[in-house]
Order: structure tokens, then C-alpha cells, then sequence
């Protein structure tokens, strides 16, 4: 079983290619057809490959992976129906695109937890952190929300209570260092660790970047009862499409358990 797989760096190459995907015979069944499948490089599609080459032929799956480098077109492509899942994203963060774009998505069980953390390429204590610090977080209200709870259970700053509401910047009542905290795109978060003094990568991000979380993060999130996993999500109503279900399966197999443990060392954790 051959599994394609295509780098998409900008939202009109993504949806060249989706749409090159996209064309079946209209004899066939959607039983019969790959399951297209969006996906973040690591580790979703690196699980995705381990599943389309050990496990997919005896399951009788047909995968199709396509990678995404961002956050935003993985939806868009699900959406148009140019994808017929995506692997990459947490409930917190589904919710707020389902209310920000109007999406109609399921999310599936969650299958891993990729903890966000704080790094640094100048200091190796947080206790160092200079008065008037700048700290790069990602910048979408999800993860930017993470971020700025990580930031405040180590000491670095003190949140307003919101509520259920997540957390800004606005939010933030007391920064014993006067932290500067700057707003970046997530995947670019890591290539400004030399421009400033710490900053909050997600797990994805972290990893292709080579840093090894367990290792290189100054802090990182707690793996108990983080609400964070990531996990499978379909257009609403597709959930009990057969192949869906196939994959949904081997993404919560022991032997997906086995690969994640083994390949991550605790970089990314096993969420059933």
C-alpha cells in the first residue's frame, strides 16, 4: 500500500494539489477510495506513515496523507471536502474555529498530548530571566491561551480570572520581570528563540525543530488532565464512514501506543 504524501507551504499550492486528489470514479463507493487525511508533519503524519505502512494493508485501509506546515488550511481543506479527515488539532482549538468560521466538524477520541514548552537558546534557568525579558508565544487564541497559563504556573505572570473565557495578553495582571510578550504565527515561534529570551513552542513545532522537549524545555505543560490531546476530526456525520473508523482504531492500537512511546520519549504522549 503506497501512501502519497505532499509538503503543502502555502494555502494555493494546498489547494492545487488537494484538488489534483480529489478527482474518483464516480463508480466507486467512498468505501473504495483512500482516505485522504491532512495532517501536521510530526508527529501526526509520521504516525500517520507507521499506521499506512505496518498496520493499514491488514486493516484494509487505503490512506492518502497530505501535510500541512500550518493551522489554518487543514480545516479549510476538510471543509470543501478536499480532505476527509485532518490529524493535528485539540478540542479547544476546534471550538474556536468552528465559532470563528462556522465549521460543522466531529472530533474523534483523542489518540496524543504534545506538551507546549518554554525554551530558551541563552539561559538555562528560568530563575535567570531578566528584568524586562521578551517572550515569543504563538498567536492564535488556543495555543496563545496555553501559553500564557504555562507562563503563569511557573511564576512569570499573573492572569485576571476569566472565567471559561481563555486568556490574552490583556489579561495579564502582574509580570513580576516586566515581560515583553510578543504574538508570533506558531510554526514561526521557534526560529525567533534567537531573537528573544524564552519562548513557548508547541510539541509539533518543537520536535521539527529538533529540540527535544523532555530534555531542552526550561518548563513544560502537565500531561495530567491536560485537555489538550490531539486528535482525528471529520466533517459532522462522516464519523461512521468505515474507513474513518478503521483509522480511528489503529490510531488507539497498542502497537500506535508502542510507536509513540518508543519514537518520542515523552516528547509526545500517549492520550488512551
Amino acid at each position: 500500500m503506497r501512501s502519497r504524501s505532499a509538503l503543502l507551504l502555502a494555502a494555493s499550492s494546498a489547494m492545487a494539489v488537494l484538488a489534483a486528489c480529489g478527482g474518483g470514479d464516480p463508480q466507486l463507493s467512498a468505501a473504495d477510495e483512500p482516505l485522504r487525511v491532512g495532517a501536521s508533519p510530526l508527529p501526526h503524519a509520521e504516525i500517520l506513515r507507521h499506521i499506512d505502512d505496518e498496520l493499514a494493508a491488514d486493516a484494509g485501509l487505503d490512506l492518502e496523507i497530505v501535510e500541512f506546515t500550518d493551522y489554518v488550511q487543514p480545516n479549510v481543506a476538510l471543509d470543501d471536502g478536499s480532505l476527509d479527515a485532518n490529524y493535528f488539532q485539540t478540542v479547544p482549538y476546534l471550538e474556536e474555529q468552528e465559532a470563528s468560521a462556522g465549521y460543522d466538524f466531529t472530533a474523534l477520541a483523542p489518540v496524543h498530548i504534545e506538551p507546549l514548552g518554554i525554551y530558551s537558546s541563552s539561559l538555562t534557568d528560568l530563575a535567570a530571566l531578566p528584568e524586562g525579558a521578551t517572550v515569543a508565544i504563538p498567536n492564535d487564541p488556543t495555543n496563545a491561551a496555553r501559553a500564557l497559563r504555562l507562563l503563569e504556573a511557573n511564576g512569570l505572570i499573573t492572569l485576571a480570572d476569566t472565567g471559561d473565557a481563555a486568556p490574552t495578553s490583556l489579561d495579564v495582571q502582574d509580570s513580576p520581570k516586566d515581560l515583553q510578550i510578543s504574538e508570533v504565527e506558531a510554526a514561526q515561534v521557534p526560529r525567533s528563540l534567537a531573537d528573544v529570551d524564552i519562548a513557548v513552542i508547541n510539541g509539533n513545532y518543537a520536535i521539527e525543530a529538533d529540540l527535544v522537549p523532555a530534555e531542552d524545555a526550561l518548563a513544560l505543560e502537565e500531561a495530567e488532565g491536560n485537555p489538550n490531546a490531539n486528535l482525528l476530526v471529520v466533517r459532522a456525520g462522516d464519523e461512521d464512514d468505515e474507513r474513518i473508523q478503521q483509522l480511528e482504531g489503529l490510531l488507539h492500537s497498542d502497537e500506535v501506543r508502542r510507536f509513540i512511546e518508543e519514537t518520542y520519549e515523552g516528547a509526545v504522549i500517549p492520550a488512551f
